[in-house]
């Protein structure tokens, strides 16, 4: 870290990005608690199965968010406002045509995802409840990924943390009430999480409209031909890469369901503390993503090339200490997420596979900061694309064959390896050129 004003902005702006990340699978937690201590263990299973075909209704269209940031740091660099603004209103359009095309078809979405997820039939039950009450929230949502990604690519990270803040505050209030106190169950959990999509919504217009150096609505600048297909190329790029991995966690899931219920809950308290780590350690991801966006703009290679090194040290050192917490202490951890005796020491028994999987994937999350900065999107495609295909389908296959959990957690760490070598090959082979400060321009303009 030998230039202090990269170092500060960087350390300023993870700083903001963690506290506003963490709050998020501490929402997520909180939900696994209040289902967690229920009387039947079939709701938090059924969340589980739920969240999964989630992660792909919503993480599919993840470019909202992605793709808006790189785009908007890179107009930021170059100090065009107009595009920045146009870039808002781009993906925001965006976001309302496929939230409506979400619900149009929310009933075929839901027979279809449960019928490629094996859960038990009271499990499949509470996971359907829990889907038909949070699809509603499917407008606020994509809104609520362009808008993150549009004031993470202008530095406005106060403003994520706010809004994050806000929807979570929401999403645990409501949960208690419906799930403890109305006892709703999964159907109070989908629609906590919906109502607090749209608290989100509403400050952030708000916090948009406020904004000194508003630019309004331009159809001749949100429709630009070359733009739009620039556009459409990169999202296209992110959506492939995005679906490829959201498709290892489903199949980790699903073979857990596969495996047992009591494999599932054991699986899904572990996940659970990934999902932590992983928002801590994106939170210098996303720092990467904006400055890297910004220094693109500015072919600011050197710069570039520090970012770099900064980040792989911060994304293990947000890694290490959540780890040696679990592993030291699995009883206590996992023991406030269940009351479930069994499901405790089967988590505990299982918590040294976050070693290699949350030590790893640090890395891997950082690369993909840097990359989506970068606006690399068919590199991301073609990394995730090896390394969920080639690499963690037919080990996950062959750990459901033998009934091996064991496998099944080799499976996916050798998963988040593989995006290591892949991501990390190409940065070395290119960085010793000029490359991301010139072909990585030219594809967003």
């Amino acid at each position: 870290m030998t230039d202090p004003g990269l170092r500060g902005r960087f350390l300023r702006l993870t700083a903001i990005n963690i506290a506003s990340n963490v709050t998020v699978p501490l929402t997520g937690l909180v939900d696994t608690a209040m289902l967690g201590h229920l009387d039947d263990i079939r709701f938090l299973a059924g969340v589980a199965l739920g969240a999964v075909l989630f992660d792909y209704v919503y993480w599919s269209f993840g470019f909202l968010r992605m793709g808006t940031t790189g785009t908007a740091a890179q107009a930021t660099g170059r100090g065009d406002t107009g595009e920045v603004y146009a870039t808002l209103h781009r993906a925001l359009f965006l976001a309302a045509c496929i939230a409506a095309l979400l619900l149009a078809l929310k009933v075929p979405i839901a027979r279809l995802g449960f019928l490629a997820l094996s859960g038990e039939p009271a499990v499949e039950a509470a996971g359907r409840a829990y889907f038909d009450a949070r699809i509603w929230g499917a407008p606020a949502t994509l809104a609520n990924f362009a808008l993150v990604g549009w004031f993470l690519g202008r530095e406005q990270v106060r403003t994520v943390l706010a809004l994050t803040v806000v929807a979570n505050v929401t999403n645990i209030v409501l949960d208690w009430w419906w799930i403890l106190h109305l006892g709703l169950a999964a159907t109070g959990a989908g629609l906590a999480t919906a109502c607090s999509q749209y608290a989100m919504l509403a400050v952030g217009i708000a916090l948009v409209l406020r904004q000194t150096d508003r630019h309004p609505w331009s159809s001749a600048a949100v429709f630009d031909r070359p733009r739009l297909v620039a556009l459409f190329r990169l999202n296209a790029d992110i959506l492939v890469r995005t679906l490829g991995l959201i498709t290892a966690f489903a199949v980790f899931a699903n073979f857990s369901a596969i495996l047992g219920t009591a494999v599932l809950a054991a699986n899904t308290l572990l996940l659970r503390i990934l999902s932590v780590a992983s928002y801590a350690i994106d939170g210098a991801a996303f720092a990467v993503e904006t400055l890297a966006g910004t220094m693109l703009g500015q072919r600011n290679d050197g710069g570039l090339r520090r970012l770099h090194r900064m980040s792989l040290i911060a994304g293990e050192a947000f890694a290490i200490p959540l780890v040696a917490i679990v592993v030291a202490f699995p009883g206590a951890v996992f023991g406030v997420l269940t009351s479930h005796d069994a499901v405790v020491r089967d988590a505990a028994a299982l918590a040294p596979w976050l070693v290699p999987v949350i030590g790893i994937g640090a890395i891997a999350y950082v690369y993909d900061g840097l990359f989506l900065g970068l606006t690399e999107g068919r590199r991301l495609r073609n990394s995730m694309l090896a390394s969920a295909v080639v690499v963690f389908l037919p080990l996950a296959w062959a750990a459901r064959a033998l009934d091996s959990n064991t496998l099944l957690w080799g499976a996916l760490t050798a998963f988040m390896a593989a995006r290591v070598a892949t991501l990390g090959g190409i940065w070395l082979r290119e960085s010793r050129r000029t490359m991301f400060g010139t072909r990585a321009t030219a594809t967003v303009r």
